[in-house]
């Protein structure tokens, strides 16, 4: 396979310094800014009505006074109404599932399949993925970009991929035991799937081939990376990104450091704002360090350039470590759409999780189910044991949970102990909150 450039070692760009890293920046800036203005109806539109042109834009910090883009603007110009380039330069397009409304639809032209995996190996090779090995691809493939953006992104690193897909538990234990894989690429809930599959099964999870896990696609904790590490002794790695912004491959997560995912800011500019605001300008952006909702502006896609895309992702920009240039986003601690206000106190699920593993009786494996009793909401965490434990183990654990939550977040809820495997498992992505209020 022909590759532009070795991608079993950091390119140069990589370890360009922040003051090189920011002047590459400002060029991309200006000249998707016009190029979005000047090809997509949707932009002129929003530009015009916010008094901005792409002339405005001087300096990096110009950026904050330029509209945001939503997944609402991507479904009210479905299909193709967000796309730059005419339709014989699409040579890909990937979709959302369209569970909550139309489906937004993102396309790539050649160029931009080839930043992509060129992004993405960059992402495995950080994580401790080499040219050469195994790698076993759980991601989804067909419309979700995870599938093809991890394969592509393995391939051009120089693996063997191993397009398993999502799904098909016992089969993917199969292949793992008889192909004999280096690393696995999927959702952290998935392959928490995996190991308690193969326990059952009889087989310990930590003697298999895996060396390297790249988990993404959903926010996960520091305490369910010590269970997947202690529990099939590999190294697992944070990897980030999302269909309207590109796909996998937006930052990834350095083996060496485990820190927080790199972004690849040569091609993309992030910005970190106050998530129930909307108002535009510099002093909407909050400085590194402070926590809000991440949002992206893509610096090099033709098929279709994202200007200020608001994630709803929550998270901070920090400094960067193994790549100094490049700034890291801290772990996801949830989605502005996916907190609970429960009797005026705000939670996410990661912090429900992050608390329950600290507690050795209870398991990873939890539901948040919200009620409404009355007039008061009310959350009962279902959530299971570990094996070979016993009921007043569990009854204490209950108690602890209860009480942490209590200190540590402020609300009241109902722990209900469940038998072990009575949960529903991940096959891919996990749904974890089900809201059953009136």
């Amino acid at each position: 396979m022909t590759q532009q450039t070795n991608l079993s070692q950091p390119d140069a760009v990589e370890l360009l310094s922040r003051d090189e890293l920011e002047a590459l920046q400002l060029s991309r800036l200006k000249e998707t800014v016009a190029y979005a203005y000047d090809r997509v109806p949707l932009y002129k539109r929003k530009f015009d009505a916010a008094g901005v042109h792409p002339k405005d834009l001087v300096e990096l910090e110009d950026l904050a006074n330029f509209p945001f883009t939503t997944k609402e603007d991507l479904r009210e110009e479905y299909p193709f109404g967000m796309f730059a380039v005419p339709q014989s330069d699409v040579v890909r397009i990937h979709a959302s599932s369209g569970t909550t409304g139309r489906p937004t639809v993102v396309g790539y032209t050649a160029n931009d399949i080839k930043t992509w995996a060129n992004l993405m190996a960059r992402c495995l090779r950080l994580s401790g993925v080499r040219p050469g090995m195994k790698v076993h691809n759980a991601y989804g493939y067909g419309l979700f970009t995870g599938g093809l953006g991890a394969h592509y992104g393995a391939e051009a690193l120089g693996t063997t991929v191993i397009p398993m897909s999502g799904g098909q538990t016992e089969k993917q234990i199969q292949l793992i035991t008889d192909f004999e894989p280096d690393a696995i690429l999927c959702t952290p809930s998935y392959l928490l799937t995996i190991m308690d599959a193969m326990t059952r099964r009889g087989i310990d999870p930590r003697a298999t081939s895996l060396k390297f896990a790249v988990c993404g696609a959903e926010p996960w904790t520091e305490e369910m990376r010590r269970e997947l590490e202690q529990g099939m002794d590999l190294q697992a790695c944070d990897i980030y990104g999302l269909s309207e912004v590109m796909g996998p491959g937006v930052s990834g997560e350095s083996v060496e450091t485990k820190d927080g995912n790199h972004i690849w800011e040569d091609h993309f500019r992030p910005e970190i704002i106050d998530p129930f605001d909307i108002s535009v300008g510099k002093g909407s952006i909050r400085p590194d360090g402070e926590e809000g909702e991440l949002v992206f502006t893509s610096l090099t896609k033709e098929a279709l350039p994202i200007i200020r895309y608001r994630t709803k992702d929550l998270s901070r920009l920090l400094p960067g470590t193994a790549r100094p240039g490049m700034r890291r986003m801290a772990r996801i601690t949830g989605r502005s759409d996916d907190m609970i206000i429960l009797r005026g106190v705000n939670m996410f699920p990661s912090q429900i999780e992050e608390i329950a593993l600290r507690i050795p009786v209870l398991s990873p494996h939890f539901q948040l189910e919200l009620t409404r009793a009355g007039r008061m909401d009310q959350m009962t965490i279902h959530i299971e044991p570990r094996e070979n434990t016993t009921a007043q183990e569990w009854a204490a654990g209950a108690l602890a949970l209860k009480s942490q939550i209590k200190i540590h977040i402020g609300s009241t809820c109902v722990v209900d102990v469940v038998a072990p495997g009575s949960l529903e498992r991940s096959n891919g992505k996990l749904k974890r909150i089900y809201d059953n209020r009136a």
